[in-house]
């Protein structure tokens, strides 16, 4: 941490005893005051450089912090990822438990359906079932285990995959990662932080990333989708998004294999990639799931 500071010009004289470390899933970061000013510094993460573009997040991030949904960066190092923000005061990081309030549901809303209409492209695409290969790819190389069941979960994901291009979307600039530890709330504005995963994609997928990583029940789905399309959703943009729900989980238990193997020490990776396996694979077998991937036909 304190080789970082000298990086940053306007944190070089940063005393260590000014730095509070915060939270992260795979990345670490900090809180830095100094000069007046408070400040969010992030180091990446061990093995990330092998599926992150660094350039294209930079692009990401500076480009929703322009229009006010992402916080003010202000020092990126593409060459690895290091990154500078200002820390967002007066906001409130949000858990599950935030969501129980319809209103805070309705802010992250308005957000995302700011972030997907935004006047840009980004730097790349998020190419879903491309990324799934890759993933899968990284892991034999690595010689790591899989889990019991993936060949099938995958024949599975391949059922959906062609209903989803058989009904093509034009794609948007999307997020990507919405853990609730991405959005920041100020209970007027929800500040939506960390581009690591951010790409042009469907914004079907934005919505049903959220409703897993939160824990969402049917009323808190109905809430999310009836607020972002401002009444009743199409059925088939439901559809979209409890499809992209297991798609969800399947990517990022992968991922979660492949932060196991890098050794990433900041989680137990092999139990958290196992769990959203498993909930993949539960809700690809439910009848709830078979009924909405007939929408898509």
């Amino acid at each position: 941490m304190a080789a970082a500071l000298p990086r940053v010009p306007f944190l070089a004289g940063a005393d260590a005893r000014s730095v509070s470390r915060l939270g992260g899933l795979t990345n670490r970061n900090f809180l830095v005051e100094h000069g007046g000013g408070r400040y969010v510094l992030r180091l990446p993460g061990v093995g990330t450089e092998e599926y992150i573009g660094r350039v294209a997040e930079a692009v990401a991030a500076r480009a929703t912090a322009a229009i006010g949904i992402n916080v003010p960066v202000l020092h990126f190092d593409a060459s690895d990822g290091l990154m500078v923000t200002r820390f967002a005061d007066d906001t409130e990081t949000l858990t599950s438990k935030h969501f129980d309030d319809p209103e805070c549901i309705a802010r992250v809303a308005r957000s995302l359906r700011r972030l997907h209409t935004a006047p840009f492209r980004l730097a790349r695409d998020f190419g879903l079932f491309g990324m799934i290969d890759s993933y899968r790819e990284l892991i034999v190389r690595k010689g790591a285990p899989l889990f019991d069941g993936l060949d099938a979960v995958q024949a599975h994901a391949a059922v959906v995959r062609a209903a989803l291009e058989a009904n093509p979307v034009p794609t948007v600039p999307c997020h990507c990662d919405l853990v609730c530890e991405n959005l920041l709330d100020s209970g007027e504005h929800v500040y939506v932080i960390d581009y690591e995963y951010s790409g042009n994609n469907d914004p079907m997928w934005d919505l049903g990333d959220l409703s897993t990583e939160a824990g969402f029940d049917a009323a808190q789905e109905d809430a999310l989708l009836h607020a972002y399309f401002d009444g009743p959703p199409p059925a088939d943009q439901r559809a979209r998004m409890v499809t992209y729900k297991a798609m969800c989980d399947l990517l990022w238990s992968l991922w979660g294999i492949i932060n196991h193997v890098n050794g990433n020490p900041t989680d137990d990776y092999w139990a958290y990639g196992l769990a959203r396996f498993e909930r993949c694979r539960s809700l690809m077998a439910s009848r709830g799931f078979a009924a909405q991937l007939d929408v898509l036909r």
